[in-house]
């Protein structure tokens, strides 16, 4: 099963009819515990991370039949949610690096939302119910249910006061659609970080084998549009992962459906677009390229077909 998706939105709603949570920058992760077994944990494309999550196992509710919808988060060292901080653990397949890794930064299994429940579907119930079954069932540790507001405007204003990735506004009579982006769920996100598919990368001057750059682009009916180079970021242990995910995709052709922009395309080294990455930037020039665009990580839990459904 895949998760249902918010649409971005203009207005956060008012009115007794809508409920307002935290939105959380984290990876999206359906948990689904059956026949009395742990939790088997899926991304949002339905990729099993499980063994990347070892302090999510065996979960609060053991023997429970139980389907939830939440987001794993870390925290950095304000206390605050910090995507970056899950980066080294995305990739993780061996179970012993994966409790190493637990044990120095462990994350938190933030749960909005229960599907099914001891055998029950409970995706046809309106939302406000859902939510009584979720926080009757008494989560804790590394399983918590957030809080939920109904003064969204407020909410907004906190978030941004706190550094918050923003909110999402929920209709309390909506029944879950997986796989489905409602407007019935609606986000409003204070960071410009946006997800890009990658078709090119370039060595770091003086190189020929080390990362410098990516050429980022947005899936559109038309095809991939191309939106700028991305340079910042890639240092450390970013640059040598991401190369490592880009090597096994080479092409000889551009899979932009524009000309590049000559000073970006010479010495560029395409790729198929398959891979995405998180991109930070000050908006878009004229010219509709990023501003000051930031790397902020690779996306193994997003496909680019998923980048198109959300355009």
């Amino acid at each position: 099963m895949r998760p249902m998706l918010a649409t971005r939105g203009e207005v956060v709603p008012p009115g007794e009819g809508w409920s307002h949570e935290v939105k959380w920058d984290g990876i999206r992760l359906l948990a689904d515990a059956r026949d009395g077994a742990a939790p088997r944990l899926a991304t949002r494309n339905e990729n099993d991370c499980t063994v990347a999550w070892p302090e999510l196992l065996p979960g609060p509710l053991p023997g429970r039949d139980l389907l939830v919808d939440g987001e794993v988060i870390g925290l950095d060292a304000r206390g605050l949610p910090d995507f970056g901080v899950l980066q080294d653990r995305m990739h993780v397949r061996k179970a012993t690096t994966a409790q190493r890794m637990a044990a120095a930064d462990p994350a938190t299994f933030m749960v909005f939302d229960v599907l099914r429940l001891d055998g029950r579907d409970l995706t046809d119930l309106p939302l406000a119910e859902r939510r009584a079954v979720l926080e009757s069932l008494g989560l804790d540790g590394t399983w918590q249910v957030p809080a939920a507001y109904d003064d969204g405007a407020m909410l907004l204003d906190a978030t941004a006061q706190q550094g918050l990735e923003g909110i999402v506004s929920k209709r309390l009579s909506s029944r879950y659609e997986p796989g489905a982006r409602s407007r019935h769920w609606l986000k409003f996100p204070h960071r410009r970080r946006e997800s890009y598919v990658v078709g090119g990368w370039r060595p770091e001057t003086g190189s020929s084998n080390r990362l410098g750059s990516v050429l980022v682009g947005e899936p559109t009916p038309d095809g991939l549009v191309y939106r700028g180079r991305v340079g910042s970021g890639i240092a450390g242990k970013a640059g040598p992962l991401l190369l490592a995910a880009l090597e096994p995709l080479a092409r000889g052709t551009s899979p932009f459906a524009e000309q590049v922009p000559k000073v970006d395309a010479v010495g560029t080294r395409w790729v198929e677009p398959r891979l995405v990455v998180d991109v930070e930037a000050l908006g878009r020039s004229r010219q509709d390229r990023l501003r000051q665009p930031a790397y902020c990580g690779l996306r193994p839990d997003l496909d680019p077909d998923q980048l198109s459904e959300e355009a």
